[in-house]
């Protein structure tokens, strides 16, 4: 058994903050940021249940079904509202779903690790699953250092996944981490986030190479086949570091990090959506989803589009 995808959804907050106005709080400049992330706007505001919630319900409206049917939701996320209960224990009140939910946390590959479950637990029997990503990062986020004040945003994307007989949409994956590694970006119970930024560009662009290459030779896909990259929004030059080193052109690469900054598990699909709102994608075209984020993490999955059927 496989998987298809039913419908998108995404969200973001209302409050948008430019690099103009980080200037006036921090030393720093909109052509500084923008040449050393690509990043002009981030969104702020909400709770993640919130964007969860509204992603969730605009994915449900465009598959065209009803949330009772969905067996088991998902929600990727590193910023949860509590510590108990889970975030996706209010998603799931919120919108009625029915079966069961959980959180689920690595970080900004969050959503790639939380695809390549759904599919899993789809082969194993799951009729329909409810995957989301969502961050509010600002949450945590030092506004006061220039360093990652720049960078983070809030927001969240969901797909509603179906089981269907065969192969399915995804068709090969790879996950991995390197817990050696997470001292360069964590953030403590409590506290902001702290980044080393120079170790993270050098791993981040390898280890986005690695698990897409991996990806692709268990596909048997050659990187020209690939009409689509949807990688993790973090960084401008790690987007164009990894494609070039893939071989697959910078402008097959889906971006909205310019226009909402790095929000972690949230930025595939905010990405994967918008080019699917934008008509980048056709029948049969092949999409690698790639991404890392702290831990430090890693995942790539390769999905075959199909345009939904309707309900």
């Amino acid at each position: 058994m496989g998987m298809r995808i039913l419908g998108w959804g995404t969200a973001l907050p209302d409050k948008i903050v430019t690099n103009h106005d980080l200037e006036k709080t921090l030393d720093t400049s909109d052509k500084w940021i923008v040449e050393r992330t690509g990043i002009r706007e981030r969104r702020i505001g909400d709770s993640t249940g919130e964007l969860a919630i509204a992603a969730g319900r605009r994915a449900l409206q465009r598959a065209n079904v009803d949330a009772s049917s969905i067996e088991l939701t998902i929600l990727a996320t590193t910023t949860p509202d509590q510590t108990v209960p889970a975030t996706s224990a209010h998603v799931h009140e919120a919108l009625a779903l029915g079966g069961g939910a959980f959180d689920l946390n690595a970080a900004c590959s969050g959503f790639v690790y939380g695809l390549v479950t759904a599919n899993a637990l789809l082969d194993a029997g799951a009729k329909r699953i409810l995957l989301i990503g969502a961050e509010t990062l600002s949450r945590i986020t030092d506004w006061s250092d220039r360093n990652t004040a720049v960078l983070f945003g809030d927001g969240g994307g969901a797909l509603v996944l179906e089981r269907v007989a065969g192969e399915g949409q995804l068709l090969a994956s790879d996950l991995g981490i390197d817990g050696t590694a997470r001292s360069f970006l964590q953030s403590d119970i409590g506290a902001k986030i702290k980044m080393d930024g120079r170790e993270i560009f050098k791993r981040a662009v390898r280890a986005m190479v690695k698990s897409s290459e991996q990806t692709l030779k268990s596909a048997k896909v050659r990187a020209n086949e690939v009409k689509l990259v949807v990688p993790h929004q973090a960084n401008i030059r790690i987007i164009h570091a990894a494609c070039d080193r893939l071989g697959i052109a910078q402008d097959r690469a889906a971006i909205v990090l310019d226009r909402t900054g790095n929000t972690s598990s949230a930025s595939i699909p905010l990405a994967l959506v918008d080019a699917i709102d934008k008509g980048r994608l056709a029948d049969g075209d092949l999409v690698l989803l790639t991404g890392f984020g702290a831990g430090m993490t890693w995942g790539s999955a390769l999905i075959r589009w199909q345009e939904p059927t309707s309900k």
